[in-house]
């Protein structure tokens, strides 16, 4: 699973200016969807949909808030819950061993530092080493805060505007216009430093909290050494592979490419067409290559189920200067974080499997990353859980060609807890169609993202649309022609038949606990992984085991 990347990144989906050739190998030799859709346009809750085969809104995996619309604190409580059970759960309890290397972003602790209560090994995973947050800009020093930017403008402002209220009644004592009690001089300087700290301890070391790399339960590096990660994650995947090699195994590689900043190792520096961002695309695609090779050299490439994807659409308002940082999203509207259009949510999705799945096959049938669970429920031989509802589908058959239609009849895609958009996939023909409830407002105008905000909105500066925008994406993928009742004569039963559709679908919904709310999501010394004595946490015991090596 790759971070961020574009559905239009690769060259099998129409890139021409990037380099993918061992992805491209994958779609070559494999089943290649064309309709693959995430369940959410930001990370951590389509990772969790991915993870559980649920709406994120099920789990409460979904935030009501702009501002935290996924996990932002390692030191938070927050993530996803522990009576979710994963793909990797059910693979785990069928025998297979199970790792994870890489982003988890589903959060960390619960009540105690080291409860660790949301972490890979509580979740189905038997080894973990990787980020248990993920890659942000603030992970480097020499880059733009990511987390919080206007906030942490506004803190700054605030705290020297409390910093000169103590200084400027210092102006009439020492004049003598006025006597000014030292107490209230001292009171003032006092509020202003703890406001300051109140602030600081969370954002000032960002890196050293959020950035953090783990083997299981431990932290390995704290801050982590950010240049050197991806080779270290590619390491412990192929060793992953070579231990278990003789057995059934999954292993979920995760990738930090193609988040910001975009660390790239130097010799793919300035090797693609398309600059830095080029750039990570192709050292991801290396990576691949490496894992693909190796499954090679073991044997093991004829009984192994390859899939690649991503866990959301590119960002498009990620830039630096005049240069774009993130990604290409091909003839579809909108990116990362806009709930229903299509550049947000429709991802790469490559299923190989050499001695099941025809070579060079393309399905272009609406699927979903929530199909994952019931398919590696299915190949594993595991049961599904009877207890919930399961809103993926076993993609099998479809893959196989035992049948030609997905077994999704709606998608419901929400931004948030909001839900923006659905999707009808009639049964009795190809035709698929898509109607805006509500969409985001870009700024500035003209624009195709927003800009001004730098990730749209899910509620408050949004468009309301009554009647709905309606779109048939079978003809018009783009969503460049919204229909009307005067160029479209299904136009009131087809919208009348969603939000039927609409309405039995929430009728599943149960209240669960918020994990976005706003004590989930802030940052609690208690909570923050250390290694060392809390606040003075930092080590490298990866250059310990260097060392020893040597």
């Amino acid at each position: 699973m790759a971070d961020d990347l574009g559905v239009g990144d690769l060259c099998c989906y129409g890139n021409n200016t990037v380099s993918t050739p061992n992805i491209d190998r994958l779609a070559n030799e494999g089943v290649r969807l064309t309709q693959h859709l995430s369940a959410a346009s930001v990370c951590t809750p389509s990772r969790a949909a991915f993870l559980t085969g649920r709406y994120p809104i099920r789990s409460g995996m979904a935030s009501r808030f702009n501002l935290n619309r996924e996990l932002t604190w390692l030191g938070g409580s927050g993530g996803l819950p522990t009576n979710e059970t994963t793909f990797a759960t059910l693979l785990q309890h069928r025998g297979y061993r199970t790792g994870l290397i890489g982003k988890w972003h589903q959060g960390l602790s619960c009540a105690s530092r080291d409860d660790h209560c949301y972490h890979p090994l509580n979740h189905g995973f038997d080894y973990f080493y990787g980020l248990p947050f993920g890659l942000i800009s603030d992970c480097q020093t020499s880059k733009t805060p990511e987390l919080h930017r206007w906030i942490r403008i506004k803190l700054w402002i605030s705290t020297v505007v409390l910093s000169l209220v103590p200084l400027l009644l210092l102006i009439p004592k020492f004049a003598r216009w006025f006597a000014v009690p030292w107490k209230v001089i001292l009171t003032f300087a006092l509020l202003a430093f703890l406001f300051f700290i109140s602030w600081y301890s969370s954002y000032g070391f960002t890196r050293r909290w959020n950035c953090i790399l783990m083997r299981n339960d431990d932290i390995i590096q704290q801050p982590m050494q950010e240049e050197r990660v991806a080779s270290l994650l590619l390491k412990e995947a192929l060793a992953f592979i070579d231990r278990y090699k003789r057995s059934p195994f999954l292993l979920f590689v995760s990738f930090l490419q193609v988040h910001t900043p975009l660390i790239t190792k130097e010799k793919f520096v300035g090797h693609s067409k398309y600059g830095l961002y080029g750039d990570n695309v192709e050292e991801m695609d290396w990576m691949v290559g490496k894992i693909l090779e190796t499954l090679d050299q073991e044997r093991l490439a004829n009984h192994t189920l390859v899939y690649f994807t991503s866990d959301n659409g590119g960002r498009l308002e990620v830039q630096e200067g005049e240069v774009k940082l993130g990604g290409f999203n091909g003839i579809y509207k909108g990116g990362k974080g806009m709930g229903g259009w299509e550049g947000g949510i429709r991802v790469p999705g490559i299923f190989r499997w050499p001695t099941v799945l025809e070579a060079g096959k393309v399905i272009d049938e609406p699927t979903s990353l929530m199909d994952i669970y019931p398919t590696l429920s299915y190949i594993g031989g595991g049961i599904l859980p009877q207890d919930r509802v399961i809103d993926g589908r076993n993609l099998m058959p479809l893959l196989e060609g035992r049948v030609s239609h997905s077994e999704h009849e709606f998608l419901f895609h929400y931004c948030g807890v909001y839900l923006h958009t659905a999707r009808w996939h009639q049964k009795d023909c190809a035709t698929v169609w898509k109607v805006h409830y509500v969409t985001p407002k870009f700024s500035p105008d003209g624009a195709d993202a927003c800009y001004g905000s730098g990730i749209c909105s899910c509620s408050g500066d949004v468009t309301y649309h009554d009647p709905p925008l309606l779109f048939d994406i079978s003809r018009d993928p783009s969503e460049a022609q919204p229909l009307n009742p005067d160029n479209e004569a299904l136009f009131d039963s087809v919208v009348k038949k969603i939000e039927a559709a609409i309405k039995e679908h929430r009728r599943t919904l149960t209240p669960v606990p918020q994990q976005f709310s706003v004590f989930n999501t802030l940052w609690k010394p208690w909570l923050q992984p250390c290694c060392g004595t809390f606040p003075f946490c930092g080590c490298d015991k990866e250059d310990d085991v260097l060392s020893t090596a040597r």
